[in-house]
């Protein structure tokens, strides 16, 4: 399967959702439940057709621009390098945007679930594979943890992007431990999430200025 193959399968999804959005149409209401608190609680609307178009619309939109990214990238032969990682990861990305999209039709013609759970149990897996691309991915101006330290320094953007990765995938295990502990499930989501950032943004900074003070970086200053 090469990168047309791939693009093609991501795409798919979009044709599923405005599949979806078409039969489903005659049967949901006039305003259609878009938002839920973190008691899984709906907590506000949209106009069918708005809920109808905008989940294909744009994840159409947004394969677009990943379409795109390994073209204009000054540095687009390092994506070569990792393109098939990239390119699942669009299809991933689709596939979290499809479910969204059927989770929402689906919760609006009846069917009853924690919406909020689902869109978590999406996002651990979406953040899992994030993981993944994260410890293959080369240093470029699109894609990965991207501080003026990565950029400025293959050592530095290696060494945060393998700690990075492994953040990435324990945030994705913490979220689905979470599922566990009703109301509270999006705290471990949020949390991870922000101390995820957090810990790579200063990270790549203590890297860099360990590399500038001594030419280089100790065995001990990785994970």
């Amino acid at each position: 399967m090469n990168t047309r193959h791939r693009f093609a399968l991501a795409g798919s999804f979009v044709v599923f959702s405005a599949m979806v959005s078409v039969i489903a149409a005659p049967e949901l209401p006039d305003q259609v439940v878009s938002n839920w608190n973190a008691a899984g609680e709906p907590s506000g609307t949209m106009s069918k057709s708005l809920a109808l178009g905008l989940m294909p619309s744009l994840t159409a939109g947004l394969l677009g621009l990943f379409a795109v990214i390994p073209r204009i990238d000054p540095l687009r032969a390092n994506i070569a390098e990792f393109r098939t990682y990239y390119d699942w990861f669009v299809v991933v990305f689709a596939s979290y945007m499809f479910l969204i999209h059927t989770g929402i039709i689906a919760f609006n013609l009846g069917y009853e679930f924690d919406f909020v759970y689902l869109i978590l149990l999406g996002a651990a897996g979406l953040f899992y594979y994030c993981g993944v691309v994260l410890t293959h991915a080369n240093r470029n101006w699109f894609v990965g943890i991207r501080t003026p330290w990565t950029l400025s320094d293959e050592v530095v953007w290696d060494r945060t992007h393998a700690l990075g990765g492994k953040l990435f995938k324990l945030t994705a295990i913490l979220t689905v431990v979470g599922l566990l502990f009703g109301e509270y499930a999006l705290y471990f989501f949020f949390v991870p999430v922000v101390v995820t950032a957090i810990i790579t943004v200063v990270y790549s900074y203590y890297l860099y200025e360990q590399i500038d003070r001594n030419g280089s970086v100790s065995s001990d200053s990785g994970l």
